[in-house]
């Protein structure tokens, strides 16, 4: 008899006991994803607790120049942040460049209010396609938030305008203008190492999470061998083989 589907919740709960590296690895050896799902150049600068890292659906808002044409949003992002989600903030492509630092906004996108209000909603955390302000408030929350950097001066309506709430996020990941996209709900899975994203609609999950648990036992199995002289090559081999 075989066993029941893993849901959702389940897979987020395991996910808070591994890290986003173990998570490239998988999305790379199962998917064959390349950049296995790695969203570059972001810092975390404030960290959660209890987990160390940061998993949920993420809850996607978009911002764009004060003269774009597309309406402002009427009510504010952050007062409807889903209960469990990981608030997700990025540019509209003309606002971002491909080098440090990764924007062409010197304001702050985000702010000790916002975590605020994110924490008491129940938000996992927040990342930042931009800049951020205001660290020790988030520090003090306890609550995690990645940024590209930092700012004193706040952005939204004096240099730009929420456009859109749950709606695909282009992100520039490359030095030649690769964009990478992130749709509402993709899990977004976020330490130290740094953000990765799964994007929901086209891996299976349930090989990601059987994956894991086997890929860091091997990785365990291999650095202790390593510690002992034996080769990095060799060791891998003895360990991977069969993954």
């Amino acid at each position: 008899m075989s066993s029941a589907p893993i849901t959702i919740s389940e897979i987020i709960q395991t996910l808070t006991e591994y890290t986003p590296c173990d998570v490239s690895d998988a999305l790379q050896k199962v998917h064959s994803l390349k950049d296995g799902g790695n969203f570059p150049n972001l810092t975390r600068y404030s960290e959660s607790f209890p987990s160390k890292t940061t998993v949920g659906p993420a809850y996607t808002v978009l911002f764009a120049p004060l003269d774009d044409p597309r309406p402002k949003v009427p009510q504010h992002y952050i007062d409807v942040v889903p209960e469990n989600s990981v608030v997700v903030i990025a540019l509209t492509k003309d606002l971002q460049v491909n080098y440090a630092p990764y924007t062409t906004v010197n304001n702050a996108l985000y702010g000790g209010l916002m975590s605020t209000r994110a924490q008491y909603l129940g938000a996992k955390g927040s990342i930042i396609f931009g800049r951020i302000r205001d660290l020790e408030e988030h520090r003090g929350l306890k609550y995690p938030v990645y940024a590209y950097g930092t700012a004193t001066a706040a952005a939204n309506g004096s240099v730009v305008k929420c456009i859109g709430i749950n709606v695909p996020l282009e992100i520039n990941v490359g030095t030649t203008g690769v964009y990478e996209q992130i749709n509402p709900n993709d899990l977004i899975i976020a330490d130290e190492n740094g953000v990765v994203r799964i994007p929901t609609k086209s891996v299976n999950l349930q090989k990601i999470i059987e994956y894991i648990p086997k890929r860091v036992d091997a990785d365990q199995n291999t650095a202790r061998d390593i510690a002992e002289g034996v080769a990095v090559a060799t060791a891998q081999k003895k360990y991977r083989a069969g993954l």
